[in-house]
């Protein structure tokens, strides 16, 4: 009521804390449901918590399906100045030599000598500049051309050197320019290797003066592109200082021979599979762990009540027992277990030398109490990389001619079943509440809780009303008492 309540007066007794102490009695049913609605959240964001686990493994399994993963390269160049390389997947072991003879270059135009008697001051006004070239010649404007487009660009003798030069780079035509007062020269030169041919690959037009006599940019010296000899037996040319042959990639440095040694990459192999393994079992702990975790029903949610009334770190150590077991013995998460262990298990036709997991030292080992985590036998893993790398690819992620599933597509399903179950059940962070069974069961909860805080109101209303009658009688009793003593006194 929006009305102030003063009770007492008449009777001396405290109403105001008796309305109190009676309502605390009437609102534990209120606090239970609060309690379970929280309880109800907490498994709601517990099961939430276990769907992106599982989409993280589930993400983790798309590059153990991939062949990298299992033959990764390492290529390794006897002399890097003169040559690097990596390869992919598909490249052949073996060794190669390498004989770079020609690396590729960029085409420019360099001033012919010195543009001034005494190096000029690229920051300062060209008007202030020009006496100090050795020739100084404006037109007005003119025009660079590449194979990238061409552009107009116009004198502007407030405008220093550098302005000039860094509009002539940034016009987007491929091409930078630059003074160096050392050297007392511009230089004009293509930002891409190769040969484009055809004639001048940086040409001037119009009033070229400046460009020609001023900065003396009148010789070009071509661009070229790579070339080189594989094996000692063909030469391959290439527009730029990278090439790719036979899955390796090249990237030149400089002229030069160099022998690359092209081999799997088993310890690079061996990690990825062991990073995946250690994602299962980290998730198998986890999820064991919320099986078998103990139920604290002494200490259940606080209600806000409550933890207006403790410090902090109290709350903080009685939620840790509260929160305690919210999935103890859930069937999902139990089927999810077992389901994900029987895959780990089963024979996988990959026609080549490796059937099962055990064969390549994959297993549960000897510990029982470690709910079926996986452990590594390393050099055994090794051995099946080194012998069979595709029938250790093929044991995990199938075999895609044939249609043969692996043990990545068996988990791949139990996953899927499990976080289509969870989200029935918990829903995600953009379900609505209508949309799984908790939230349903927390929109009634609500529900019920609104409807008991207007029954709680009722029944106040009704103890004031009660209360304030008996404190009318009182006064009333008092005044006729009152009025007795007066007549007899």
């Amino acid at each position: 009521m929006s009305d102030m309540r003063i009770g007492g007066l008449a009777s001396g007794m405290d109403i105001d804390g008796i309305v109190k102490d009676l309502m605390r009695a009437e609102k534990q049913p209120l606090n239970k449901m609060e309690q379970d609605r929280t309880w109800t959240e907490w498994k709601r964001d517990s099961y939430r918590e276990v769907n992106k686990q599982l989409l993280e493994f589930d993400n983790m399994m798309l590059d153990m399906k991939y062949t990298k993963t299992y033959e990764p390269k390492e290529v390794i160049s006897s002399d890097e100045s003169v040559l690097k390389a990596t390869g992919n997947s598909s490249a052949s072991n073996g060794v190669y030599s390498i004989e770079v003879t020609q690396v590729a270059n960029a085409a420019y135009k360099v001033s012919s000598g010195a543009v001034s008697g005494t190096s000029i001051d690229p920051t300062q006004p060209l008007s202030n500049e020009k006496a100090n070239f050795s020739n100084w010649e404006n037109n007005g404007s003119f025009t660079i051309t590449t194979h990238e487009g061409d552009e107009t660009f116009t004198i502007d003798e407030t405008g220093s050197l550098n302005d000039l030069l860094k509009e002539i780079t940034d016009s987007g035509i491929g091409i930078r320019a630059f003074y160096n007062e050392s050297s007392d020269q511009v230089m004009i030169e293509r930002t891409n290797v190769g040969d484009f041919q055809g004639g001048d690959e940086i040409s001037f037009s119009g009033n070229t003066g400046f460009l020609t006599n001023t900065l003396k940019l009148d010789t070009e010296q071509g661009g070229q592109g790579a070339e080189f000899i594989y094996n000692n037996a063909i030469t391959i040319k290439s527009d730029d200082n990278n090439y790719s042959l036979n899955g390796v990639d090249y990237e030149f440095q400089k002229q030069g021979t160099a022998t690359l040694n092209v081999s799997n990459n088993v310890d690079q192999s061996v990690k990825k599979i062991t990073e995946f393994i250690d994602k299962y079992n980290s998730i198998v702990e986890n999820l064991n762990n919320k099986v078998k975790e103990k139920r604290y029903r002494d200490f259940p949610p606080l209600t806000q009540e409550q933890r207006d009334g403790m410090e902090e770190k109290e709350i903080e150590l009685w939620e840790e027992k509260a929160k305690s077991g919210l999935l103890r013995s859930d069937n999902i998460v139990r089927n999810t277990l077992s389901d994900m262990r029987f895959s780990w298990y089963q024979e996988v036709e990959t026609g080549g030398t490796y059937t099962q997991l055990t064969q390549i030292g994959i297993s549960t080992g000897i510990n029982f109490q470690n709910g079926g985590q996986l452990e590594i036998d390393e050099v055994k893993l090794k051995e099946a990389l080194q012998e069979d790398p595709q029938a250790v690819r093929e044991l995990f992620a199938g075999n895609e001619a044939s249609g043969g599933e692996g043990i990545l597509q068996k988990l791949e399903d139990t996953i899927a079943t499990t976080r289509d179950s969870i989200r029935r059940k918990a829903g995600n962070i953009n379900s609505t509440d209508e949309s799984y069974t908790l939230g349903r069961q927390i929109k009634d909860m609500n529900d019920r809780m609104d409807s008991f805080q207007e029954r709680l109101s009722m029944i106040e209303d009704r103890y004031w009303a009660q209360f304030g009658e008996m404190e009318r009688a009182i006064q009333q009793m008092n005044s006729q008492s009152a009025y007795l003593m007066q007549q007899f006194g």
